[in-house]
């Protein structure tokens, strides 16, 4: 069996009683479960990322042997974003739905790791994805919007970003009616819950 990577992202901006924060907990806990794992990398976006910014854009844009050490430096930790991403074969997202949308910690993410010629290419035909054989897993929550519905502008933006870079296999679970929190019985509901969910979608 060839070993899995996990590549877990958080955005919630609650840590204490966050639904999506516990959920995909249980979702990693399931797939390290099912897996012979080399590891899972944490990513918790809600703590800060840089925002890009002219200088960022304009290293990005910069044909690769051209950009200055100044330039190569402004992109090190979006480099680094990227390989977590590359080196992964499920990816868990955490996010809960802020004013219809994600949070702008993930969507911060998201625009560090969209980059032409890493994560997907341009061609004749329009953009192509450049990260393939990949799973995502991504647990929402809201307290007001329906996920999938028309108010929810988030599930159908990451799935949209997904796939742009490659990544075409995307459950999404709806955490919004999921309690997590509360004792050992429960909590054991919670986990068939989310093993029923992961394995009718093929994981």
């Amino acid at each position: 069996m060839i070993a899995k990577m996990i590549l877990h992202i958080n955005s919630s901006g609650r840590y204490t009683d966050s639904i999506t924060r516990h959920v995909s907990d249980l979702v990693v806990e399931h797939l390290k479960g099912d897996n012979v794992l080399q590891g899972v990398i944490k990513r918790d976006v809600a703590k800060g990322l840089p925002f890009v910014n002219e200088a960022w854009i304009n290293a990005n844009f910069m044909a690769p042997p051209e950009r200055t050490e100044a330039q190569k430096m402004l992109l090190h930790f979006s480099d680094e974003l990227v390989a977590e991403l590359k080196a992964s074969d499920y990816i868990v997202i955490a996010s809960p739905i802020y004013n219809f949308s994600i949070p702008a910690a993930l969507k911060a993410w998201i625009d560090l790791i969209a980059r032409a010629g890493l994560t997907f290419r341009y061609t004749e035909n329009g953009p192509v994805g450049l990260l393939e054989n990949k799973k995502a897993i991504v647990v929402m929550a809201s307290g007001g919007v329906s996920i999938g519905s028309e108010m929810d502008m988030a599930s159908s933006y990451l799935k949209l970003v997904l796939g742009f870079i490659g990544i075409h296999d995307v459950t999404i679970i709806d955490a919004s009616t999921i309690d997590c929190l509360g004792d050992d019985e429960k909590l054991h509901s919670v986990k068939s819950q989310i093993s029923g969910l992961i394995e009718l979608t093929g994981y």
